[in-house]
């Protein structure tokens, strides 16, 4: 097992390769003319763009952008979001594709029985103790929430859904389940 761990006071393991950051949006497009910009919401925080509220922009291969929001409405695809400083089309424009993230100290503890995907990244996945792999994407669509599971050279897509699952221990990065007999060798990719 090569996760990233520490020992605890109490010699458990403890995952350190959690993200020091997480994303909370993205933003899509200006929205009209006073400096608005579309946002995707990734956050389940209802305050997250309100007034005062602080992210920080981040694009590959440009330095952080801290942000504060001077205003935010609901939109039907997210949020509408004027930053300060951004107060015409042009400036928002600047803006477009950037991704908003908070600390990870930030985040809301997640109520019991739920996790975030940042959290389930990177465990190790077991089936009644034997090494699957580890979560290399969470994917979400009107069936449920399936893990990508990569290891040994195969991707195994496993359903998270609380009949397979044994226990889960994101503090340690730890998923044990119970798949049913047949599931790997039907659902197992090489590719």
């Amino acid at each position: 097992m090569s996760s990233k761990s520490s020992k605890t006071d109490g010699g458990a393991a403890v995952r350190e390769d959690l993200p020091e950051t997480v994303a909370v949006g993205r933003v899509l497009r200006p929205h009209g003319v006073r400096g608005e910009v579309v946002v995707e919401v990734l956050s389940d925080v209802p305050a997250r763009f309100q007034k005062g509220s602080r992210v920080t922009g981040v694009r590959e291969g440009a330095p952080p952008l801290p942000l504060t929001v001077a205003a935010g409405r609901v939109h039907k695809t997210g949020a509408v979001v004027r930053f300060e400083g951004y107060d015409d089309r042009d400036r928002a424009g600047e803006l477009r594709g950037l991704d908003l993230e908070i600390p990870r100290s930030e985040v809301p503890k997640a109520q019991r029985g739920t996790y975030y995907q940042f959290e389930l990244l990177g465990c190790l996945c077991r089936d009644h103790g034997a090494e699957l792999g580890r979560v290399v994407e969470v994917v979400e669509d009107g069936g449920g929430v399936m893990l990508i599971v990569e290891g040994e050279g195969r991707r195994i897509p496993v359903p998270f859904v609380k009949e397979l699952l044994k226990k889960v221990d994101v503090v340690r990065g730890v998923i044990d389940v119970k798949l049913p007999e047949g599931l790997l060798e039907t659902c197992a990719s090489t590719s």
